[in-house]
């Protein structure tokens, strides 16, 4: 299973980086993020690595660390540097296994800017990824879930489904429908998220991904 997976969310802090890792010890994948900002609270790479049991998944070095928590093209211009998408497609092609998926993490959301010119939804199109979107319940969310299943559907761009995090909730019933795209999991808040933590909620995703994604 070769291919490229994107996960996105509705906005920041929905539990990107845990489904990401959830994700990546169910297709037993490596997984990317290439561009980190927010040094300072460390890397979702690191953050990663720590959780995964599986010995195959390569958890590849950032294209860009920036130290600003912002934006990838503000904490960019703070560093007098702009990121260079080539670059990003280049390490793509260079560490996409070949029998194996690509877990892709972004920064934020959709319309999330990359560089100056470039979003975040632009990449997924250029990498010909296909996306996951992650949700998770707060006042705004159905608005924030269904813009991103519209970008998306507007633009064309192959969505797996989405997987929901931290507290259940009954909007999750009214998104799927509303979007037109399927429910591959939900994951749960919990106080101690570790390997085991990983583990279990990935057996909870497989067979929803490999039916998906067939």
């Amino acid at each position: 299973m070769s291919e490229r997976i994107f996960i996105t969310g509705i906005g920041t802090g929905v539990g990107k980086t845990l489904t990401s890792a959830c994700i990546t010890e169910s297709l037993t994948a490596d997984y990317w993020k290439p561009v980190q900002t927010g040094l300072m609270e460390g890397t979702d790479t690191d953050a990663v690595r720590a959780l995964l049991s599986n010995t195959v998944s390569v958890c590849h070095p950032e294209a860009w660390c920036l130290q600003a928590p912002a934006s990838p093209h503000l904490a960019a211009r703070l560093e007098n540097t702009t990121i260079d998408v080539t670059e990003i497609l280049a390490l793509a092609d260079q560490y996409q296994p070949a029998r194996r998926a690509l877990v892709i993490e972004g920064a934020g959301g959709l319309m999330v800017p990359v560089n100056e010119s470039v979003f975040t939804l632009d990449l997924i199109v250029a990498l010909k990824a296909r996306v996951v979107i992650v949700a998770q319940n707060y006042l705004g969310s159905i608005n924030h879930a269904l813009l991103t299943a519209r970008m998306l559907q507007h633009t064309g761009v192959p969505v797996i489904g989405w997987v929901f995090s931290g507290v259940e909730h009954s909007n999750e019933a009214d998104i799927v429908k509303w979007s037109g795209y399927p429910q591959i999991g939900r994951i749960p808040l919990s106080e101690h998220v570790d390997k085991a933590f990983v583990e279990q909620q990935a057996q909870l995703l497989t067979s929803s991904l490999h039916t998906l994604m067939a």
